[in-house]
C-alpha cells in the first residue's frame, strides 16, 4: 500500500460510512410513510406495499450494475449519481397519487439511487484500499454508518411528517440527501487504481466462476432470507405496532432502536470476522432471529416489548453484511468485490421484494401478520443451517 493510501484510509472509511448513513437512513425509514400516504391517497396498504416492494428489488438490482461500473471506472461518479437519483426520487414522490406513481418515484428512482450509493460500491472501494487485516473492521464501520442513519432518520422523519405532512417530509429528505454529495469526492481519487488492475479473464470470467461455486450460491440463499426478514419488518413493523393499538411514536422509536443497536452489532460483526469463520458468525445471527421472533410472538404487545424486540433485532439487522462480504472476498479476492457482492445483495433484495409485498397481501387478507411471522422464523432457521456447508478459506484470497 502506497503512502497516499496509508495516510488516507481512515478518511475513506469515514466518507463511506457517512454516505451509507444518508442512503440507508432514508431507505430503511420509508415504512413510516405507509399510513400517511394511505390516509391521503386511499391507495391501500397492499398498493403502497407493492411500491415499496419494487423499491426493495430496485435497490438490489442496481447493486451489481453499479458495482461493475465502479470496478471498471472507480466509485466516485457512481456514488454521486446515486445521491442525485435518491434526491430526485424523494422530491418527485409527493406528486404521485397512484401505486404506479410511487413505484416509479420511490420504487425505481429513489431506490436505484440509494442502491448505487450503497454497500456493494462502498465495500468494494474500501476493500481494495485496505490491507486484509483492516477489511473486517472497515466493513463493520461502514455497515454501522447505515445503521446509525436509521437511528437518526426514523425519529427525524416522524417529526417531519407530523410537522409538515408526508409531502413536506419527502421534500426535506431530498434536500438532506443532496448535502451528502461532497462525501463522494473523498472516495473518487483513490479508487482510480482499480481501472489499472488486470485479473485473468476479466469481470465476465470472475462472475462466471463465482456463479458456478456452490459456496457462493449457498451464501446467496442465506442472504435471500435476510432480505425477506428485513424488508418485511422495515415496511410492516409500523403497521404491526398500529394493529396492537400503539402510537406511531412507538413505531418510529422502534426503528430508531433497531438502527442504534445495529451500530453495536455491525462493529461486533466486524470484530468477529477477524477472529472466527464468517459462516459461523452468520449461523449464530440467523439462529438468533428465529429465537427472537418466537419470543416476540409469545410476549405481551406493549411498548416495552417492541423496544426490547427492536434492540434484539438490531444486533443482527444488517450486521450480516460484514461476514457476507468477507466470505466473498475470501473466495474470490477484492478486485471484483463490488460486482460479486452486488450480486449477493440482489439475492437479498429479491427476498426483500417478497417480504415487503407479501406482508401487504397477508395483512389485507387476514387482518394481521401472523402468517408472515411464522414464515420469517422458519426462513431464518433455514438460513442458519444453509451457511454451515460453505467452503470458507481461513484467509482472504490475495487480489491480483
Amino acid at each position: 500500500m502506497d503512502a497516499r493510501k496509508s495516510t488516507q484510509w481512515e478518511w475513506i472509511v469515514l466518507a463511506a460510512a457517512g454516505t451509507v448513513l444518508v442512503t440507508q437512513g432514508v431507505r430503511q425509514s420509508l415504512g413510516l410513510f405507509v399510513a400517511p400516504i394511505d390516509a391521503a391517497t386511499g391507495i391501500g396498504i397492499a398498493g403502497i406495499s407493492l411500491a415499496l416492494a419494487v423499491a426493495q428489488f430496485s435497490w438490489g438490482a442496481v447493486q451489481p450494475i453499479a458495482g461493475a461500473v465502479a470496478d471498471r471506472y472507480g466509485p466516485g461518479r457512481v456514488l454521486a449519481a446515486g445521491i442525485v437519483l435518491l434526491a430526485i426520487g424523494s422530491a418527485l414522490a409527493p406528486f404521485a397519487h397512484t401505486s404506479l406513481g410511487f413505484a416509479l418515484t420511490l420504487g425505481v428512482l429513489a431506490a436505484s439511487g440509494a442502491g448505487a450509493a450503497s454497500f456493494s460500491v462502498l465495500m468494494g472501494a474500501a476493500s481494495r484500499l485496505l490491507p486484509p487485516e483492516k477489511r473486517g473492521f472497515a466493513a463493520g464501520l461502514i455497515n454501522a454508518g447505515g445503521s446509525f442513519g436509521q437511528f437518526i432518520f426514523a425519529p427525524l422523519l416522524q417529526v417531519l411528517i407530523a410537522a409538515f405532512s408526508w409531502t413536506g417530509a419527502l421534500f426535506t429528505t431530498a434536500l438532506i440527501v443532496i448535502c451528502a454529495l461532497p462525501l463522494t469526492h473523498v472516495l473518487r481519487k483513490p479508487a482510480e487504481a482499480a481501472t489499472s488492475v488486470s485479473t485473468g479473464g476479466g469481470l465476465r470470467s470472475a462472475v462466471k466462476t463465482a456463479l458456478g461455486d456452490r459456496s457462493y450460491m449457498l451464501l446467496h440463499a442465506g442472504f435471500f432470507t435476510c432480505g425477506f426478514h428485513i424488508a418485511f419488518l422495515v415496511t410492516h413493523l409500523p403497521g404491526e405496532i398500529a394493529l396492537c393499538g400503539l402510537s406511531p411514536t412507538v413505531a418510529s422509536w422502534s426503528l430508531a432502536i433497531i438502527g442504534l443497536a445495529n451500530v453495536a452489532g455491525s462493529l461486533g460483526a466486524g470484530w468477529g470476522v477477524g477472529r472466527y469463520l464468517s459462516k459461523h458468525v452468520l449461523f449464530a445471527m440467523y439462529a438468533s432471529r428465529t429465537a427472537l421472533i418466537l419470543l416476540y410472538l409469545a410476549a405481551p404487545k406493549t411498548p416495552t416489548t417492541f423496544y426490547l424486540f427492536a434492540a434484539g433485532l438490531g444486533m443482527t439487522w444488517l450486521a450480516t453484511i460484514p461476514p457476507t462480504a468477507t466470505v466473498v472476498t475470501k473466495l474470490f479476492g477484492a478486485r471484483y468485490l463490488s460486482t460479486l457482492f452486488g450480486l449477493t445483495l440482489l439475492s437479498h433484495q429479491i427476498g426483500g421484494f417478497l417480504g415487503a409485498w407479501l406482508g401487504g397481501i397477508v395483512v389485507t387478507r387476514f387482518g394481521n401478520y401472523d402468517w408472515m411471522w411464522y414464515a420469517d422464523a422458519t426462513l431464518a432457521l433455514a438460513a442458519a443451517f444453509i451457511n454451515l456447508p460453505i467452503r470458507e478459506p481461513q484467509f482472504a484470497r490475495a487480489t491480483a
